[in-house]
């Protein structure tokens, strides 16, 4: 099976998730994006617990093109320290992989 690379983040407003998205497939760093909902998210900050509402967005793309997603999405982040996570995963469908591979050419 083909592979291709799944990069997740979050935001914290839905027009900074759609811009990212955006910024990310009009590059051809990612053949698309997808803007999850709200979450409420959990966590360690400066000695605290806090929690915030947060939007996710997935970006799928080829594994040659990783580097420089998570470059400008570092790049673009609100956050000081930003959640971006890599994740390689198998297709269930040989064709996406090429479609992806096919629309994250520069």
């Amino acid at each position: 099976m083909d592979q291709i690379s799944v990069v997740t983040t979050v935001v914290d407003a839905r027009s900074v998730a759609d811009l990212l998205a955006a910024a990310a497939v009009a590059g051809r760093l990612a053949a698309c994006a997808q803007v999850g909902g709200q979450v409420e998210s959990t966590y360690w900050w400066r000695s605290g617990v806090e929690t915030s509402t947060e939007w996710s967005v997935q970006f799928k793309t080829a594994p040659d093109r990783v580097d420089a997603l998570v470059e400008q999405v570092r790049a673009s982040h609100p956050y000081e320290v930003p959640e971006i996570l890599v994740s390689r995963v198998d297709c269930g469908h040989p064709g996406y992989a090429a479609w992806v591979y096919e629309h994250t050419r520069p």
